[in-house]
């Protein structure tokens, strides 16, 4: 019986424990400056930027970036 009421509260603690961290790694994220970057076309020349994006460079700096597709100037 005592090993089945630890076990339960060990569960309990471990939940409560990963929604605190997750609520607290959104906290941080509302901290980030918003940024739209605008590019004309996907590209092998824009590597590095989605590499950083996907690495989260770009967070560990305080930036939320988002891409947006824009129109060439011939159009």
């Amino acid at each position: 019986m005592k090993k089945i009421i630890i076990t339960i509260i060990l569960v309990l603690m471990l939940t409560i424990s990963i929604i605190l961290i997750a609520n607290s790694n959104k906290k941080e994220n509302s901290n980030l400056t918003k940024l739209k970057v605008a590019e004309v076309t996907h590209s092998i020349f824009y590597a590095p930027q989605y590499l950083a994006i996907e690495k989260g460079y770009f967070e560990e700096e305080g930036l939320d970036i988002e891409l947006i597709l824009t129109p060439g100037v011939n159009k």
